[in-house]
């Protein structure tokens, strides 16, 4: 137990819990829900504020639709190996009908077990069968969430999904996956579902992701997502003449367009196929949260995701948060499931302390089904330790 014994003239803490989801774990609102524990049982007067964000991977489409009241719809579609998952389709209220997808629920890299990862053909046609069920609802306004994706095929399998035909130089329609393109010789748009031309689709992506180049998504993700370095220079050709075709037919150049690169290459099919506006993502996500706000009542900040490492500057949650936070000096603590290479660097993004979940070591799997019990137990010590430096800070003189 940690004893409690606050300072009489002390104010209660307001500690703001704004974290990101853990891939393959919980969403965020569960991770926040656990953080938010673990803190009670070391600063049960603290005032805690929880808000989940998300970043357009998994967990995108329920935080849109609690934050807007709106209503969830299950739906059935292909997944990236080709066989049925269930996804789910979120409808906001107003005018026009606005439905929220994420990339994730049709081609997240959650649905691909480990020993099954080869992102040369893993497939995007599920991402495509939801735009058509979101459609069929009514919806008129799209909101994608691009992340997580365990695809990298340019969007050429939601593309076949809309009813566009990948042709190679015989005529010959392709097998679906990455692989197949480096044989792509013509795309034959004339059967895409009219509706797409009415309907008004923004995705919130990552901006510094693009589909190809030395930092392509092919030599960015592919390793992430299955790829040996074979596959990757394959992907990476494979994407290439994706984006040769995808200007020769709908005249516009992706291949380094700020989020082409995004869940596989799907910002730059969602562009040309759909027609997508491509945002940055907080640009969305954080639309009438009132993070700033929420930020500035705080006196500090708990962050959190499954790996701080490298990429995490570079657009991730807590980077944003720290970043903001920094400006409106307010002190930010991440809590992350592993510390990969390059974590050193969270500092340069305005998170001034974090640490590990993991208390000893353990197995992923387990790491994975534990991680709700890990969380609160990270949290609570990060309570305790906040407990001591308040002690420790001078306290007013009685006139």
């Amino acid at each position: 137990m940690y004893p409690h014994t606050p300072s009489p003239t002390a104010r209660p803490l307001h500690v703001l819990v704004a974290p990101s989801g853990f891939k393959e774990s919980l969403g965020p609102v569960e991770v926040a829900e656990h953080i938010a524990t673990g803190l009670r049982r070391s600063l049960p007067d603290a005032h805690i504020d929880r808000l989940p964000l998300v970043d357009g991977g998994e967990g995108f489409t329920a935080g849109m639709v609690d934050a807007a009241a709106g209503t969830l719809h299950r739906v059935s579609v292909t997944g990236p190996l080709g066989e049925p998952v269930d996804a789910t389709i979120g409808l906001l209220p107003g005018e026009p009908v606005t439905a929220v997808l994420e990339i994730a629920a049709a081609a997240g890299l959650r649905l691909v077990p480990r020993e099954r990862r080869d992102p040369r053909w893993t497939t995007s046609a599920g991402v495509g069968e939801l735009i058509r069920h979101a459609l069929d609802l009514g919806a008129r306004r799209l909101l994608v969430g691009c992340g997580d994706s365990g695809v990298s095929d340019g969007g050429a399998g939601m593309a076949v999904a809309l009813g566009a035909r990948l042709l190679d130089a015989e005529g010959r329609e392709l097998a679906l996956g990455a692989a197949p393109l480096v044989t792509l010789r013509r795309i034959d748009p004339t059967g895409l579902d009219r509706r797409l031309a009415d309907t008004d689709v923004v995705v919130a992506c990552n901006p510094t992701n693009v589909l190809c180049g030395p930092t392509g998504v092919a030599r960015v993700y592919g390793p992430q997502k299955g790829a040996d370095p074979r596959s990757v220079d394959l992907l990476d050709r494979a994407l290439a003449r994706w984006a040769d075709l995808l200007e020769r037919t709908f005249g516009r150049d992706l291949r380094t367009v700020p989020g082409g690169g995004a869940s596989g290459g799907l910002g730059a099919g969602l562009s040309a196929i759909c027609g997508a506006r491509l945002r940055p993502r907080f640009e969305v996500t954080l639309h009438g949260l009132d993070l700033d706000r929420r930020l500035a009542e705080a006196d500090v900040v708990i962050t959190a995701e499954g790996s701080l490492d490298g990429q995490t500057p570079n657009g991730k949650i807590p980077a944003e948060v720290g970043r903001r936070a920094r400006s409106l000096g307010v002190p930010v603590i991440a809590l992350a499931g592993t510390l990969g290479a390059g974590h050193d660097l969270a500092s340069t993004c305005g998170i001034d302390a974090y640490t590990s979940i993991l208390d000893r070591p353990r197995t992923l799997e387990e790491a994975v089904d534990r991680t709700g019990d890990l969380l609160e137990h990270a949290a609570r010590q990060v309570g305790a330790l906040l407990e001591v430096g308040r002690r420790l800070a001078p306290q007013p003189v009685a006139a």
